[in-house]
Order: C-alpha cells, then sequence, then structure tokens
C-alpha cells in the first residue's frame, strides 16, 4: 500500500519561506515522478512543480517558478518543496503525489497516489 505523508506545513509571512516535505512507502521511490500540488479554498487543485524519477529535471508552474525549487532523496524516499518569498495567493492545501510513470507530469491524470495534504497559511 502506498502512502504519501506531507509535513512542513504552517503559518508563514508574505515574503516568508517554507520547507515542506513528503514522506512516501510502499512503492520502489526512485522509480517514480513526483509532483506537488496545491488547492485553495474555492479553487480547483492546480499544479505547482513535478521532478522526474532521478531528479534531474523539474518542472514548475509559471506562478511559482523562480521562487519554489522541487527536490528529491531517493535514499529517503522523500520529495521536498522548498519555497520562497511567499505571495499572498500561494497559501493553500499541498500536495504530493507520485505519478504513473518516471518522467514528470503537470496533468493530476497522471498521478496515481496522492497524499492528505498539508496547509499553508499566509499571515499579513
Amino acid at each position: 500500500q502506498v502512502q504519501l505523508v506531507e509535513s512542513g506545513g504552517g503559518l508563514v509571512q508574505t515574503g516568508g519561506s517554507l520547507r515542506l516535505s513528503c514522506a512516501a512507502s510502499g512503492r520502489t521511490f526512485g522509480r517514480y515522478a513526483m509532483g506537488w500540488f496545491r488547492q485553495a479554498p474555492g479553487k480547483e487543485r492546480e499544479f505547482v512543480a513535478t521532478i522526474d524519477y532521478t531528479g534531474g529535471n523539474t518542472y514548475y508552474a509559471e506562478s511559482v517558478k523562480g521562487r519554489v525549487t522541487i527536490s528529491r532523496d531517493n535514499a529517503k524516499n522523500t520529495v521536498y518543496l522548498q519555497m520562497n518569498s511567499l505571495k499572498p495567493e500561494d497559501p493553500g492545501v499541498y500536495y504530493c503525489a507520485t505519478a504513473r510513470y518516471a518522467l514528470g507530469s503537470r496533468d493530476t491524470n497522471d498521478y496515481d497516489y496522492w497524499g492528505q495534504g498539508t496547509q499553508v497559511t499566509a499571515s499579513s
């Protein structure tokens, strides 16, 4: 059984930084791409970042490019999302997901397992 557990969310000031983690189990982690998505209240879940199975290729949503870095440690079965210069539109529930394939994707349909999410809340 595949399990993904996110952590690292919390209250953060606009302009601040946050590092999210996602620990995976139940699947050979290093064979699959991983992704981060987010969902704000009243909005659909949206793509944030994805990383391929090696960690050598990453892709970002335009809204976070230059402020966010996705990385992975295959030895620890963990994927990370470093978020800097947080903007008011960044808060929401952040989900990590494991892809069906080795290469990253922006499409939620290409992911078959999802974590429960971690809340990122902005403070003024």
